[in-house]
């Protein structure tokens, strides 16, 4: 069986499930709409999957994965910006009350930050974009290659805290509308670390 016809049979089993077995979950998604109460932001890393993880049912989730789950500042100008534009919708539009920023071990693109070797000088696009994490390695300065995963968690601090420089995010959050949060998961454990302040200690969760 091929890549594909794997995933077309995961479609048949999918289909099963929603649209015969539970046909009501997509009927009211259909006509009621999306009214996830939890937007993700996690990294496009195979293995780290937010749904699969979280065991999340169709509708629970609204997620966004990007190289190393960053999140970039508030610039708001002409240029492209499908992270900023993913969360403008999520929190003005759908009102979502949670942001969950979701890390995970051997992030390929924290080690492309913190050792980026001659392999990035040929790409176009990772080092600017994993650039946006840059200050933990002036912040940690004893941050290096074979120390991941304090890199992995202070990028997730880098993050929640560009968050907080969206105004429409920030007003929200001090207002009690919106919270959020970091959770870093550890993919040779299988255990689940998190904090709520970009400043806060990461501590086991499950």
């Amino acid at each position: 069986m091929s890549a594909l016809d794997g995933l077309l049979a995961g479609f048949k089993e999918f289909r099963t499930r929603y649209f015969e077995e539970k046909p009501e979950v997509y009927a009211k998604l259909v006509s009621r709409g999306q009214r996830p109460e939890v937007l993700v932001i996690g990294c496009c890393d195979s293995r780290a999957d937010p749904a699969i993880l979280l065991s999340a049912e169709p509708g629970e989730l609204f997620i966004i994965r990007n190289v190393a789950n960053l999140v970039p500042p508030y610039e708001p100008d002409s240029h492209y910006h499908g992270t900023s534009a993913g969360l403008e919708f999520a929190v003005r539009d759908l009102n979502v009350r949670h942001i969950l920023v979701l890390g995970h071990s051997g992030c390929g693109g924290i080690q492309a930050l913190l050792d980026p070797g001659a392999a990035l000088e040929s790409r176009e696009f990772i080092a600017q974009w994993v650039a946006i994490a840059g200050r933990i390695r002036k912040d940690m300065a004893n941050v290096s290659a074979a120390d991941p995963k304090a890199a992995e968690q202070a990028a997730i601090r880098v993050s929640l805290a560009n968050l907080m420089s969206f105004p429409w995010i920030a007003e929200r959050v001090k207002s009690g509308a919106l919270s959020l949060h970091g959770w870093w998961f550890d993919l040779d454990e299988g255990a689940l670390w998190g904090i709520d302040e970009p400043d806060g200690e990461f501590k086991a969760l499950t």
